[in-house]
């Protein structure tokens, strides 16, 4: 079984692919990891120069030197030590083919197919030798790797730093790249029709309300405010279900805690079952918030 799967080479400063190993490999996640690989490679240079993204069975690998960045899906049965001896040899391979000038000139993705073929050899000798030819290299990068280990970064992260807004990924210049949230469920159609009803209940509550404070000398202005609220809470879910935004989670729970405590408040003037009802329609809300990740991509982006 090849432990090594891929291997991409870019340019850190605009993710300009330059050259790419031979897929002979067809599994779904192999697919979905080459996709990352593109999207990783428009953000690189906000990560470090040494980093691992972790999946089900394939992990990712980058390092990056002088402008450019190396990159590999590998087995997670591969030693880490072994994946950045593979980008390791992949760099000296490349910077002693090509100098930084011509890289930096590079106007076309793939400029240098001819240094596929040095790729596929080196992948060809690492999955069948298990590593390097040269264990004092394998040893020099356990040591280093010891003393400065690569940042584990979480596939979120990558979306985050790319920019998430209304549902799509923000795009890059020139990279006709997006990410849409998975599909509306039947599930999620009834939370948003529930929150709506839930939304109506507070403003009708609240507006009703205002006119009995006016004449009571505002004595009831804190119930007005807690109604309020919750109808702007219950909106906020439906916007946060539909469309994709950052710290997600976090907002979510905001929200759920914000409706819950304005119901509290509110136990005078709403019996328990009501209570419960509203906060069990934001307790489903949030669970389907943050249950709706963003979808695969099909498309191979070039890779």
């Amino acid at each position: 079984m090849s432990l090594i799967l891929f291997a991409f080479v870019v340019r850190v400063r605009d993710g300009l692919p330059l050259s790419a190993s031979t897929d002979f490999e067809h599994n779904r996640e192999l697919q979905e990891r080459k996709q990352q690989l593109r999207t990783i490679s428009k953000a690189l240079a906000r990560f470090p120069d040494r980093g691992t993204i972790k999946g089900r069975e394939l992990n990712i690998y980058f390092v990056s030197s002088e402008g450019v960045s190396y990159m590999t899906v590998c087995h997670c049965s591969l030693p880490v030590a072994k994946a950045f001896c593979f980008l390791e040899d992949l760099r000296w391979e490349f910077t002693a083919s090509f100098k930084s000038t011509v890289v930096a000139l590079a106007a076309r993705p793939y400029p240098f197919l001819e240094f596929d073929g040095t790729i596929q050899k080196l992948k060809q000798h690492y999955n069948q030798s298990g590593g390097p030819a040269l264990e004092v290299t394998l040893a020099e990068v356990q040591e280093d790797l010891r003393l400065h280990p690569p940042q584990v970064i979480n596939w979120e992260e990558v979306e985050l730093t790319n920019g998430t807004a209304n549902g799509h990924m923000e795009q890059s210049p020139g990279s006709g790249q997006n990410g849409r949230l998975q599909q509306v469920t039947a599930a999620g159609i009834l939370s948003l029709v529930l929150n709506i009803v839930c939304a109506s209940l507070n403003i009708i509550r609240g507006v009703h309300l205002i006119e009995y404070t006016f004449q009571d000398d505002y004595e009831g202005i804190w119930n007005v405010a807690a109604f309020l609220v919750a109808f702007v809470c219950c909106l906020l879910q439906c916007h946060l279900y539909l469309f994709h935004s950052s710290l997600k989670k976090p907002k979510s729970f905001t929200l759920l805690s914000a409706i819950v405590l304005c119901n509290l408040y509110l136990l005078g003037l709403r019996n328990p079952w009501q209570l419960i009802f509203h906060a069990s329609v934001a307790s489903l809300s949030t669970f389907l918030i943050l249950t709706r990740k963003l979808q695969d991509r099909t498309n191979d982006c070039g890779v």
